[in-house]
Order: structure tokens, then sequence, then C-alpha cells
């Protein structure tokens, strides 16, 4: 029982360890990369109730055909849970990719081991299109058989290596946005780089976090996983969001029915079903009627008889007859009599009387018949209608009058160059593209390159041309003439964009003519360290190690002030034998004899005796040599000669001089001899006996709570502005309050009431909101 809910886990999509088909990649099942792919074969596996294939030689290309590829994505394609399994046998030392899904450089999910670091890199796409990498020291490249699998649910990745689980860890959620042409690729990362060597078996994509129970039955699920409580929290987030709408309409209508109070409701009138406002007047046969007050009124000839009929008054009006028409008192018709007058017919007490009109009299005031388009014209015997401009008659009347087409019936004026749009009573002419407007009518021909209202780079030429123009990059530059880049002979380096033709302008922390050269911060002189710590170069950046000896108190000052001493005789760190008794120094410590003993000076190593003056090499580095001096264990690097001939070499790759131990840069136009590294998109990259291995730059801890990492850069940088921030060390007890005053926690995100493209974030207690522009 957990908060009022009961948690039961139950496996269903593993019962009995069949899994279900629709949540299953299996990869050898639907694609089989044997003889039809150079350097593939298929050979024994681990068990023989599947297939199993040897991946070797440095000349292979194993992509899975389109179609397959995404009827298997398809799967995984918006899931946030799932395991990568696979059974395999690694060669020696090979640092190679197990499987990898990409498009172009955005990595969505692959799998990689280094024989060479000793590690298992886990590379996948996490939100703000962002590559995460999260890096677990083990040695699988041992050339033994090894049951691998990574299971991710949500923010929690855990490693399995032979039913055991090895490192368990929270990290970025990852985000499987996968495009329809992705391309996934089986032991390599592509043609070029990351060639797995050895045999790989069992390769899956299970989209449940528990798909290692497939390889390990014994290992049971007892447990909500991650990505089960975050759906509740989405949920919660999601009801947080449903309380905020119904707050907000619940006040829209708490306004509404507040406004009630000052409403006027009118008496209307209601006869023979038609409903009449409050004084509105209408006739009635013989009586003229008026809504007033809500009371019928009729007045006959015999006196006024009060009836209430539905809240009206009618009054009943006297009559005339002329010339056939009814016109109650008050009534005035004008006539042009032949004799050239015009005589003004009034009805008044039942009969005509009649006067000669007043000179300029109105007759459009006295209501006319003249519709939309028509004008009322005043002549001496009356009113008469006029179409307007631009306009023909419907009726002998002009009372009626409709639109002509002037461009349709050839009654425009306009000339070359133009295009006649008909607008009601008129018409336009639309100069065609490419053109200016001389006049009204008339257009010519616009030099756009001589006025500079063209849309070339400028690093391109502008041509003029009947109508418009083109553009052409320039020499030194290519592009389609709106867009022209650079050329830089074998490209720029180490994150270097080419500004100009065979120039580079390099990032921080590069320099040279293609941005080559790390520059070394530390020898150079750039930094200057505390006297605990040392400087420590990185490809583009450098950082402030603390000594032998000492170690950082969690404050990670960039120039190591926060480098402490460690008391090795207390942290039980010291080498010292068990006849001398150690003695803290600052920055190390001293085997002492007590008086009166006779000391050996021996040395305790890995749980083993050490004598004074001895030397040999770690077990677990064969490159590296130690010795012990009085009770201290020294240790370093082996020094490489060159001119040795029995140097080893995979201790001092740089004096392979093979051809074959070279490598290719990732842009195919450079190589590198055996021991050179680089940088290359935020990886440090290394040329070992003919293989590439990368693995992410090593950056300086920054240890705040918002951290920006600066474009053309690679390490974060601690910003005090946390709306500028990449990443947030979330921090739950630290909430924010929205618009409409609901608690939202560190991390959610909301639309902004009113709005459908501004998203607001809570960042530790700070509100940031920013207005999409791909949703406007």
């Amino acid at each position: 029982m957990f908060n009022g809910f009961v948690l039961l886990c139950v496996l269903a999509p593993v019962a009995g360890l069949g899994v279900d088909p629709s949540l299953l990649i299996n990869v050898f099942k639907d694609f089989s990369p044997g003889a039809d792919f150079k350097g593939v074969s298929q050979v024994q596996g681990f068990h023989d109730e599947s297939r199993a294939y040897l991946f070797q030689g440095s000349s292979r290309s194993v992509r899975v055909p389109e179609e397959t590829a995404q009827r298997m994505l398809q799967k995984l394609r918006g899931k946030s849970e799932f395991t990568v399994a696979v059974t395999l046998k690694q060669e020696l030392l090979n640092s190679g990719v197990i499987l990898s899904i990409h498009h172009a450089e955005q990595r969505f999910l692959e799998l990689e081991s280094s024989g060479q670091k000793s590690e298992v890199r886990l590379h996948f796409q996490a939100k703000g299109q962002q590559t995460h990498t999260e890096i677990f020291p083990y040695t699988l490249a041992d050339n033994q058989w090894h049951k691998l699998s990574v299971a991710i649910s949500a923010s929690h990745v855990t490693l399995y290596v032979d039913c055991n689980r090895i490192y368990e860890r929270v990290v970025s959620v990852p985000v499987m946005d996968i495009p329809e042409d992705t391309s996934l690729w089986i032991g390599q990362r592509n043609s070029a780089h990351g060639l797995f060597k050895g045999v790989m078996q069992d390769v899956q994509i299970l989209v449940m976090p528990q798909g290692y129970i497939t390889q390990c039955p014994d290992l049971n699920r007892t447990c909500p996983t991650c990505n089960d409580f975050h759906g509740l929290v989405q949920k919660i987030m999601e009801l947080q969001d449903i309380l905020a709408k119904t707050s907000s309409k619940l006040s829209l209508a708490e306004e509404r029915m507040n406004g009630l109070d000052n409403c006027y409701c009118e008496r209307t009138c209601s006869v023979k079903g038609v409903t009449y406002r409050e004084d509105q007047a209408w006739t009635d046969g013989c009586k003229n009627c008026t809504c007033s007050v809500g009371w019928v009124l009729s007045d006959f000839l015999q006196g006024i008889i009060l009836i209430i009929v539905s809240l009206c008054a009618c009054f009943c009006a006297a009559m005339c007859l002329f010339t056939g028409q009814e016109l109650v008192e008050g009534d005035r018709r004008a006539v042009h009599h032949p004799s050239g007058l015009c005589l003004l017919y009034e009805c008044k007490q039942l009969t005509v009387d009649f006067s000669v009109c007043p000179k300029g009299h109105d007759f459009c005031a006295e209501g006319n018949t003249c519709m939309e388009h028509s004008d009322c014209l005043n002549l001496e015997a009356g009113a008469s209608c006029s179409c307007k401009e631009g306009f023909r008659p419907l009726r002998s009347d002009n009372a009626y009058c409709e639109d002509i087409d002037e461009c349709a019936e050839g009654k425009h004026y306009c000339r070359e160059n133009t295009m006649c749009v008909n607008t009601p009573g008129s018409f336009m002419c639309i100069c065609h593209t490419g053109y200016i407007r001389i006049d009204d009518y008339s257009c010519t021909e616009h030099d756009e390159c001589v006025s500079e209202q063209h849309n070339c780079d400028e690093n391109a030429l502008c041509f003029n041309t009947v109508g418009g123009h083109s553009c052409s990059c320039k020499p030194g530059y290519t592009g389609n003439g709106t867009i022209c880049r650079a050329l830089c002979d074998g490209l720029c380096l180490n994150g270097g964009s080419c500004v100009s033709p065979n120039t580079c302008m390099c990032t921080q922390g590069f320099t040279g003519k293609r941005c080559e050269t790390d520059i070394d911060e530390c020898s150079e002189g750039f930094v200057e360290c505390d006297s605990r710590a040392t400087c420590v170069n990185l490809p583009g950046w450098y950082h402030c190690e603390c000594r032998d000896g000492y170690h950082d108190n969690g404050m990670f000052s960039a120039n190591g002030e926060s480098c402490e001493d460690i008391d090795e005789c207390k942290a039980g760190r010291s080498t010292c034998a068990n006849d001398t008794v150690c003695f803290n120094l600052d920055g190390g410590y001293d085997c002492r004899c007590p008086h009166g003993h006779n000391c050996t000076g021996d040395c305790i190593h890995d749980n083993k005796v050490k004598h004074n003056g001895q030397i040999w090499v770690l077990d677990n580095d064969r490159c590296s040599v130690c010795s012990c001096q009085m009770g201290q264990v020294m240790c370093r690097r082996m020094v490489c000669d060159c001119e040795n001939p029995t140097v080893d070499l995979f201790c001092c790759p740089e004096c392979d001089p093979r051809l074959s131990s070279q490598c290719l840069h990732q842009n195919g136009l450079l190589t590198y001899a055996s021991g050179d590294t680089w940088t290359e998109n935020c990886q440090q990259c290394q040329c070992l006996q003919g293989e590439v291995d990368c693995w992410p730059l090593s950056c300086p801890p920054a240890d705040c709570d918002f951290t920006l990492v600066p474009e053309g850069e690679c390490c974060a940088h601690c910003v005090s502005d946390p709306c500028q921030a990449h990443s947030v060390r979330n921090d739950i007890t630290k909430t924010c309050e929205d618009e409409h005053g609901i608690t939202r926690f560190s991390g959610s995100s909301w639309l902004k009431h009113g709005t459908e493209c501004t998203l607001c974030q809570c960042k530790n207690g700070h509100i940031c909101c920013s207005v999409d522009p791909m949703c406007l």
C-alpha cells in the first residue's frame, strides 16, 4: 500500500517467457546478413536455437533494408520504455558498435562496446534533439561469450551482463521521435566507422523495461518501473491542466452571472406569431400598430376599446385611395403633370389634397426603392434610381444593379506587363513579377540586381533576367546562389566553420589553418591553478585537477581552490606495511618505523606484499610500471622508445609504422597514424592499430542548478538566468504558481492560458515562457 494505491506487478507481455510479437524487434529473424554482405558469415553461436553471425574485416556495409527497418522501427517510435538485448563474443580490444539507429547526425539509439577504453556506451536522443551518452566502465571485448541487456524505463537505465545487474542510473528521458527515413545498422555505425569484430546472436529490441528476463528467466520484475511513475506524474500534470482550464471557465461564468444584475430586459409584443420590439410600428389591415409598454389599444371610429393582446398597442388610422394605392393619414405622392407642373398629393382626413411641389423638394428622403450600388436622384417630379459607375441595371427602374467585369469584357486600360484584376465597380492593373509600376495602367521591367532587391547571398553574383533575376555563387563558394557556403580544402576540424575560401574560424580552444591544433592552455600560461591542483589540458578546454593526495571538497572551484588534503592513513589508502606506522602529510603520507624497530620498508598493494625496491607491471594495465619505495607504491606509464624493436605497440601505438594501423577521419579526407588523437562533434577520438574509438569529451564539473552549453562549445557553463539554461538540476521542493494559482513542480510545463503557442516551464521556482515559432 502506497499513498492509498495498491501496486500490482504483472508480467503480461512475458507470459511463460514468450514475448508479444508486437513488442519484439528480433533483428536476425527479420533480417539475414549472411552471404549477401561482405565481411559477415553465419557461424556456430552460443546456442543452437537461433542464427549467429561473425562480423570481421574493415570493409563492410551491414545496413538493414529500408522497408524492413521501417517495419521494425515502427514498434519503437514514441516509446520511452524498452530493452536492447544481445548475446555476443567480441574480439580482444576491439571497439565497435553493436546496433545503431540514426538519421544523418542524430543518434536515436546506439549501443557501443570499447575494448580499448573498457567501456560500454549507450547513445540516445534526449529532449531538445540533444544526444545523450551514458558510459558504463566494463570490458566486453575479451573474446568470451556475454549476455548483454540495457533496460531503459523513462529516466532510469539498468545494465545487465551475464544476468548480473552491473549499473543502475538516472538519465535524461529518451525521445524516440524517429523519422521515416532513419537508418538501422548492425555491427557498425556507418560504412566506415565503429566496426564491431566478433560474433553476435539474438540481437533484439523489446518494447518493455523488463526485456532482460528473456535472457535471464530467473530475474523477475517485482516493482513498478520508472516509466510507471513518470506516467503517474504525467497524469497528475494533465489533471492540473484540466483543473486550470475548468477554473478559468468557472471564473468566466461567474463574471457573466454577476453581469446579469445590470441587464435591461426589453418588453416585446407578439401578434399573430410575429414578435415586435418596444415602439416598433406596423400595419394590420385598417390599423397602424405600435408596441407600447406592453399594452394593446385598438382605436375604431366609435371610440377607444382597451384590449389586452400579447402586451401590444395598436391605433387605427384613416386611409385614402389614390390611383389604386392605399395612403394613410399624412402620406404624400408627387406626380409630374403633362403640363409640366409637379403636383404634390397628400392624404388628409380621408381625402386627397394636392398642391404644387415646392422647389427643391427632397423626394429621396421620403423613401425610395434604390438598392445597393444604385443612387437615388431627386428630379422635379419625384425620385429616380441611377446605377453607380462600374455597375449596370438589372431592371428598367435602375433599382437593382450588377458589377461590370471590365477585365472579362475588355473595358479596361491595362497595358503591357500588367494583369487586369476586377474589383467592385472598377478594376486594377497589377504588375507582373519582376516589373515595377509606371502609372495606374502600365509597368516596366525591374532590375533587381541594380536596386539590390534580390535574394542572392552576399557571396553570390546577381544576373538580371526578363521578369526576374538569377544567382550564382562566387568562385570558392558552393550552394544554390541564395545560400552560399565557403569551400575549405580538407574541411574545418574540431567544430570550426568555413567563413571564406580556405579560411576556417575555430571554436574556443583550437587554432591552425583547419583548426587542427588544440591550444594547450596549461603549457602556454593561460591558466594559473592552485598549488594543490594541476592544470590538465583537454581538447578545446582545460581544468584544474586536484593533485595526488588531494580531493575536491564538493565546491568544484575552477582554479582548484576547493582541493583539500586526503588523510590516506584514516581512509586506509596508504600502502604502508604492517611493521610501519602511517603518518599523514599535506598531499601525501609517510611510512615511519617505530623507534627501536627494524622495519623492512615493504609495501602492501592489492592486498599483496611488495618488497622494498621491487618493480612490477600492473595486472589490469600492462602499460603501467610500479615500484615499492620505503613503504610507498609509485606507479607511472611505461616510457615509449620507438627506436627499440621490442617496444610494446599496444602501450606505444605512436611507434606503430604500419599502414594498416592508420585510421581515416570521419570526413574521409584525413588519415591518422596509430596513437593520434583528435576531436569530432564533442568527442575525443583516437586511432589505435587501425581502429577509431571515440568517447565524450571530459568536461569540468558544473556544480550549479542552471547550465548552458554555448554555441560552438561542448561543455556546460553555469548561468544565473534560469530561462537561458539548457539543463536544470530540478529541486521538487521549489515549485511555481501559474496564472490560475495552480502549483507546478519544477520540470513541469504547460500552455499559457489564452494562447496556443506559448509554452511555460517551471525551473526551480522560476517560470520561463517562450513562443514556439513553428506553432504560429
